[in-house]
């Protein structure tokens, strides 16, 4: 069975994602924008998943569609949360190398995605 590499790392930068927000929530006292960094940060995965059953090459494109911009939003989350200390320099690093990651790898799956769809 062929591994789904951007279906794992979602899940991977997911479980990240909640680590922060306990810490921001417990720690910090933060709970505004910890709260939606966790929506748009764990919404990426659960999008992919629904992916893997669309209905058809349309529905996959834009369920992949809204998982690349909840990966875009959860960037602005993060920086957001670094250039207003709340995220130290260490942890931001970490986790925003993760999210480009999985930004770029949605960027190559809807253009091959789409550039497929049009040649039908």
């Amino acid at each position: 069975m062929n591994k789904n590499v951007v279906k794992d790392k979602s899940y991977a930068f997911a479980l990240k994602i909640i680590k922060i927000y306990k810490e921001l929530k417990l720690d910090q006292r933060e709970f505004i924008l910890s709260k939606q960094l966790l929506r748009s940060g764990t919404a990426i995965g659960a999008l992919i998943m629904e992916s893997e059953h669309a209905q058809s090459k349309a529905d996959f494109i834009n369920k992949m569609n809204i998982a690349l911009k909840e990966a875009n939003e959860t960037e602005y989350w993060l920086m957001l949360l670094k250039d207003s200390d709340y995220l130290g320099k260490e942890m931001f690093d970490n986790i925003i190398i993760d999210c480009r990651e999985i930004v770029r790898l949605l960027i190559s799956i809807v253009k091959t995605s789409k550039q497929k769809a049009s040649k039908l």
